[in-house]
């Protein structure tokens, strides 16, 4: 349960603060800036990996869960609980924001500004390029563990500066979902669910062919 409530804390956090910069910047005629809600997801991740990874690894989405359990890093019993933690934390942040600001109409919900094609590609190589990232800083050195907040978040704002305007830059179902779910706009989320867990059981696959054998 300390786990679970950690990843329901986390996810509540990341949410809150990343789709909280998008509906402010609505709000409030672009003052955070597009860079500005880059860097807020990235920092928050960080922050957040640093809050809560030795309570539970700082999963904070559904997609990095599946990934590790993929990985067989990850106890598949734990997977359920681990994604409900995710999603409750996050659609009570969308909640807040939309007791917050009751006007506003996506919540910082995700919406292809092309083709679905696109924004489905787009979304699996972010996440692919992340959970890459992320699994070999996990199972790296317990120098480069010290590191995993600076890597982790450096990669989520990065993926987020460029390819932000063209998919939303999720890289997480939980990001995605509770703001739709919130908001009404359900319209793309098998979108938002299926290219992201593709794109990190794809970087699971590919990190087990690089890894040396032992």
């Amino acid at each position: 349960m300390r786990k679970v409530f950690a990843e329901f804390l986390g996810t509540y956090a990341l949410v809150f603060a990343g789709t909280g910069a998008i509906v402010i910047d609505q709000q409030f005629h672009g003052a955070i800036t597009h860079v500005g809600i880059a860097i807020t997801f990235g920092l928050i991740v960080m922050s957040m990996i640093y809050a809560f990874g030795d309570i539970s690894g700082a999963h904070l989405n559904p997609a990095v869960s599946i990934a590790f359990v993929a990985a067989k890093r990850f106890p598949i019993k734990l997977l359920l609980p681990y994604i409900f933690g995710q999603l409750s934390g996050a659609v009570l942040a969308s909640f807040t924001l939309r007791l917050m600001f009751p006007d506003n109409q996506l919540l910082g919900a995700t919406m292809p500004s092309g083709s679905v094609l696109q924004s489905f590609i787009m979304e699996l190589i972010l996440t692919f390029f992340l959970m890459l990232v992320i699994i070999n800083v996990a199972a790296g050195s317990k120098e480069q563990g010290m590191f995993a907040g600076l890597a982790i978040g450096s990669v989520v704002s990065l993926e987020a500066m460029f390819a932000g305007p063209v998919c939303g830059a999720s890289m997480n179902p939980a990001r995605s979902i509770a703001p739709a779910l919130v908001s009404g706009h359900m319209e793309h989320m098998w979108l938002y669910v299926a290219a992201p867990i593709a794109g990190a059981v794809l970087a699971v696959l590919v990190f087990q062919l690089l890894k040396p054998k032992v």
